[in-house]
C-alpha cells in the first residue's frame, strides 16, 4: 500500500519558515503525483498543494499561494513543501499522499484527491 513518511515539522513563530519532507515508504515516487494535506485542529483534512510526476504541473490552495512552494527530487525519492511567512492558521498535522492525476495528451495534471494510506504526518505549530 502507498504510505509516506513525513518529517520536518516543529514549532515556529508567526512569520517563520519550515521545510517539510515526504518519502515513499518502500516504493518509488517517480510515477506518482503527490499532494500535501493539512489536518488543522477541529477541521477536516484539506489539500494544500500538489505536484505532478515531472514537477511541471503544480497547484496550491489560495490561502498559501506566494508563501508555500512544493517541489520534488525524484533522485532522492522525496517531495518537499517549503513554507514561508507562516501564519497561526497553518497549525496542524501535515500529511503527504499519492493523488489522482488527470491525464490529457502531453500533460498530466495533479489534483488534491488522495488515495492510498495516510502516514503519521508531521506536526506544525505556528505560535508566538
Amino acid at each position: 500500500q502507498l504510505q509516506f513518511v513525513e518529517s520536518g515539522g516543529g514549532l515556529v513563530q508567526p512569520g517563520g519558515s519550515l521545510r517539510l519532507s515526504c518519502v515513499g515508504d518502500g516504493f518509488t515516487l517517480d510515477y506518482l503525483s503527490v499532494g500535501w494535506f493539512l489536518h488543522a485542529p477541529g477541521k477536516e483534512r484539506e489539500g494544500v498543494s500538489c505536484i505532478n510526476t515531472s514537477g511541471e504541473n503544480i497547484h496550491y490552495v489560495d490561502s498559501v499561494k506566494g508563501r508555500f512552494t512544493i517541489s520534488r527530487d525524484n533522485a532522492k525519492n522525496t517531495v518537499f513543501l517549503q513554507m514561508n511567512s507562516l501564519k497561526p492558521e497553518a497549525t496542524g498535522i501535515y500529511y503527504c499522499a499519492a493523488v489522482v492525476s488527470s491525464i490529457s495528451p502531453g500533460q498530466t495534471t495533479c489534483t488534491m484527491t488522495a488515495f492510498g494510506s495516510w502516514g503519521q504526518g508531521t506536526q506544525v505549530t505556528v505560535s508566538s
